[in-house]
């Protein structure tokens, strides 16, 4: 079995933003990515979590997508605009992927 090089990049925001960061991956090519909610964390703000909230407004969801090497850029360059003014981290790892066409 030959696996294939590839980048997977999380990004966590505010669940307000989901929209944005949406248009902007789909508009930066990325033709696949994941949106899970955040149930709570800890950050330099301190501990929160979204027990008892009755709405999205405080509220985090991390996207998860898995890319080429070459196209990290291009990703980056369109969530950067996003991310700078709101709430959220991004990190990237190096992993494997088995079907790299679909990528």
């Amino acid at each position: 079995m030959h696996m294939h090089p590839a980048k997977r990049v999380e990004i966590i925001i505010e669940s307000v933003m989901e929209g944005h960061l949406t248009e902007a991956l789909v508009d930066a090519g990325v033709t696949g990515f994941t949106v899970v909610p955040v149930s709570g964390g800890s950050g330099r703000s301190g501990h929160w979590t979204r027990e008892g909230q009755v709405s999205r407004a405080g509220g985090m969801v991390m996207f998860i997508c898995l890319l080429l090497p070459d196209r990290l850029e291009t990703l980056l360059d369109a969530v950067f605009p996003v991310l700078n003014r709101h709430i959220g981290v991004l990190n990237i790892t190096d992993t494997h992927i088995l079907r790299a066409d679909r990528f």
